[in-house]
């Protein structure tokens, strides 16, 4: 593998992706392309965004995480409680059955659940597929992850699940000594650290998630050579010195 491109936070945005994996020349003979997770919800296309990732997973040897909002939608669909059915159309869940099952308007508890039959049904295989990602992966360079590692915990690979998918501000104020290797997370938008949607570079952690689904961007972090590049899906191109 000649590069590590690294993108987080898709949020259903199918056209950005495309765009943004075009804009960088993958190709999966040479490159390793990590998802770091959140392919559903906010954004007007999950559906396409998940078949994408599992065609890239199964067919070009991509790595894909699982994040909070994927977590969400197997939890919508598997368990369906009131709580999981409130928490899931709050953060962006409608959006989804919108790509899903072409739903207008305002949505009833009984249409919920017809919904979640019809996913069942038609796109099992999606929420099998998003169930079984794992929480991180780590090569010699970085230790890749949806939301951070929880700094309580000296050895992160026992932290509860939970902090892989919604750690904020306790990770990212934390300096961490003990890793030889950067942590490469999404989850904290850009934005809401360092006030642009650009790729933020925290010394022993770098954050991707340029908000795309906001009406923001949708960022890759490149490395290659022990140098980093970065792109977005408005073709700006940047070499990191």
């Amino acid at each position: 593998m000649n590069r590590t491109i690294m993108v987080s936070d898709i949020h259903g945005c199918i056209n950005e992706f495309e765009q943004l994996l075009h804009g960088v020349n993958y190709n999966p003979t040479n490159d390793q392309l990590i998802l770091l997770g959140d392919y559903v919800d906010r954004g007007p296309n999950s559906k396409e965004v998940v078949n994408k990732v599992i065609k890239l997973v199964h067919e070009h040897h991509a790595i894909a995480l699982r994040g909070n909002h994927d977590q969400r939608f197997v939890d919508f669909i598997i368990e369906g409680s009131s709580l999981i059915k409130a928490k899931f159309i709050e953060h962006g869940g409608l959006q989804t059955l919108q790509s899903y099952c072409n739903i207008e308007g305002a949505i009833s508890d009984e249409m919920l659940d017809q919904a979640r039959e019809a996913i069942k049904m038609d796109y099992g295989h999606h929420i099998d597929f998003l169930s079984k990602l794992p929480f991180y992966h780590e090569d010699e360079a970085h230790i890749y992850v949806h939301a951070g590692l929880n700094p309580d915990y000296l050895e992160w690979r026992k932290q509860p699940e939970l902090d892989f998918m919604y750690i904020k501000d306790k990770f990212i104020d934390h300096t961490f000594t003990n890793l030889h290797q950067k942590i490469i997370f999404g989850h904290t938008r850009t934005i809401d650290i360092h006030e642009t949607s650009d790729v933020w570079f925290g010394g022993d952690k770098i954050a991707i998630d340029g908000g795309c689904a906001y009406g923001m961007q949708l960022n890759a972090l490149i490395h290659e050579n022990g140098s980093y590049t970065t792109a977005d899906s408005k073709f700006n191109l940047n070499e990191v010195k």
